[in-house]
């Protein structure tokens, strides 16, 4: 079935919701009117749907292949879609335009990126690590690292990696054994084993950039200790092309449960060349920034992937024709009527779209406000934007993948027996769409990250920044209200979420198992918040085209959906507020014993 970008969606949240064209006084914005980022979108589109698209379920048959010389070869069709992505220079969107990129704002990328996602989850990926490769060596490479390193990455002709995660040691960084030993020349000799590497290994750049974590001799021992290398796979010659192959190679391919198009690789470096990024025993500080883009990535694609099993659940339902209406046949002439007939049916397929759309909301919000702690006025309106997005990433990475894998389930659902077999599209999304929930961090661990990190950062300034951008907008909307159902369902949600704010303060800082216990309920009611508050805004937009005349039915049908939220999704905020209010003595009292 086919798949269909949001182009509209998207339009409507530039134009309307959030306006960007306001924003056209800053550096990057100038060059994205409205005009000109809808031409993009359609030509994504485009792109998406009939270039990529179409390899989506033949990579997920065939998979990549390793060879007998340690190459790994993609599944047919990737090599030539990556070709196409780069010469239309779609991974240049939003780089550096001093280093060949195009500049344009972040959250312009964001809506091409979730449609690459969309259309095929696994090519996606591809470029997705590049760009936090990218990231990383923006914020911790040498001007000569940048000079050599970034106009090949943002054009798409080199690509990158993150090596993390070893055989022992895969959230506990501290116990991290991959080393690196001095040459005396300005290089380190990089030596040890990583394992779940993504990209790890393909056939369609002539180098691949590996930012590996390792430790110096003599270091200091956990997460103090390390320091990121660049180690590519090629050494680059006196002229910055390809050279000497590194001591380094892909030692097996992960046989994974999904996103079968792209090479997990388990990758062996043995005294093979690297390059310092940042200060040594720092590495991690730099990490972080490719991590943040990889968390921000895996929440945009547990969306797409979601998004691409709604849309074709919806033409599923409207195709399969099955029983009758409760209330009489509406089909009929018909042998039976379509399954949209039925409430459960619909519930599904609208409980999904509500959980879409306002996550899609959600996700363009955080991608301006990275725009806007970049490039705002002033040093307040970068500083606010920054802690904003610092404090919503592990919200965009946990609670999109959980509303994407939910939504990725009903699709199943709504195929019926046709969606546990592969004839149809459905089990390939089911199984794409589940590792968004654990890699790059478990969806536990950012909750974690959520309560115990991020909350009291600099004194709780960022949660107090939300918490006071939320009141205001109430405030402002309150008394006289287009869509009052929507300002009170915001507040009533807000307040529940201040409410968990002030249990985990009173009951978290002297039992720690408290605060964990509760953490992924406190993130979902966090997430539900952000998803109201997006809500809020988009219904206003829609009801004012409505009240002035309009005659397009999107924003009927948008403000539609809408209700679905208020109604059905909204009140699980009551479910997740008593459940973290529980505390942790009922998953603690067992004994391990006697599990």
């Amino acid at each position: 079935m086919a798949y269909q970008a949001p182009v509209r969606d998207y339009q409507f949240l530039f134009e309307n919701v959030f306006k960007t064209d306001q924003y056209s006084n800053l550096k990057g914005f100038a060059d994205a009117d409205s005009a000109t980022v809808m031409a993009i979108m359609e030509e994504a589109a485009k792109f998406t749907e009939e270039v990529v698209h179409p390899i989506n379920i033949t990579g997920d048959k065939e998979g990549c292949v390793l060879n007998a010389d340690k190459t790994v070869t993609a599944p047919k069709g990737y090599k030539e879609a990556y070709k196409a992505l780069t010469e239309a220079g779609w991974t240049a969107l939003s780089g550096d335009p001093q280093y060949g990129g195009q500049g344009l704002p972040h959250f312009v990328n964001t809506a091409f990126s979730e449609m690459l996602s969309g259309a095929s989850s696994a090519f996606g990926m591809y470029p997705g690590l590049t760009e936090g490769a990218i990231s990383a060596l923006t914020a911790g490479g040498t001007q000569e690292q940048k000079d050599l390193y970034l106009p090949k990455l943002i054009s798409g002709e080199w690509s990158g990696t993150m090596n993390l995660t070893e055989p022992h040691c895969g959230t506990d960084l501290s116990l991290l054994r991959t080393k690196a030993v001095p040459n005396g020349d300005g290089s380190y000799r990089i030596t040890g084993q990583k394992i779940w590497i993504s990209a790890g290994e393909h056939d369609f750049t002539s180098n691949i950039c590996h930012l590996v974590l390792a430790r110096l001799e003599g270091a200091p021992a956990g997460v103090k200790g390390i320091s990121l290398f660049l180690v590519p796979k090629f050494i680059p010659d006196a002229d910055g092309n390809p050279g000497e192959r590194n001591k380094l190679e892909c030692a097996g391919l992960e046989h994974k449960m999904g996103i079968h198009g792209n090479s997990t690789c388990v990758m062996m470096y043995d005294e093979a060349k690297g390059f310092l990024l940042g200060q040594e025993n720092e590495g991690l500080k730099i990490m972080f920034y490719m991590m943040n883009n990889a968390r921000f990535g895996v929440g945009l694609q547990g969306l797409a992937i979601g998004h691409a099993a709604l849309v074709a659940a919806n033409q599923f339902a409207k195709d399969r024709l099955q029983g009758r209406a409760l209330t009489g046949p509406k089909n009929p002439t018909g042998p039976a009527d379509s399954i949209l007939v039925h409430p459960d049916v619909r519930r599904m397929l609208l409980e999904s779209r509500a959980l879409i759309e306002g996550g899609r909301a959600f996700l363009t919000w955080v991608s301006l406000l990275s725009d806007l702690a970049k490039v705002a006025e002033d040093e307040a309106g970068r500083e606010k934007a920054s802690d904003s997005v610092s404090l919503l990433i592990p919200v965009i990475k946990a609670y999109l993948t959980e509303k994407g894998l939910k939504v990725t389930q009903d699709a199943m659902q709504v195929h019926g027996g046709s969606g546990f077999t592969e004839h149809f599209p459905a089990s390939q999304y089911m199984r794409d769409v589940r590792i968004t929930l654990i890699y790059e961090g478990t969806n536990g661990v950012q909750a974690l990250d959520l309560v115990g990190r991020k909350l009291p950062s600099k004194g709780g300034r960022a949660l107090q920044a939300f918490l006071a951008e939320i009141d205001a907008y109430i405030a402002a909307e309150e008394a006289g209200s287009i869509v009052p159902a929507y300002i009170k369902a915001l507040k009533d949600t807000k307040a529940k979420l201040f409410d968990g704010t002030m249990w985990l303060m009173q009951n978290g800082m002297g039992n720690p198992d408290a605060a964990a216990a509760g953490s992924m309920d406190y993130l979902h009611l966090f997430g539900l918040t952000c998803t109201a508050y997006m809500w809020a805004r988009m219904a206003k937009e829609a009801q004012a085209e409505v009240s002035a005349g309009s005659t397009d039915p999107f924003f009927d049908t948008k403000l539609k959906v809408g209700r679905v939220f208020l109604e059905r999704i909204l009140p699980d905020a009551d479910a997740h507020l008593i459940k973290m209010k529980a505390g942790s003595e009922g998953l603690m009292e067992l004994a391990d014993d006697q599990f």
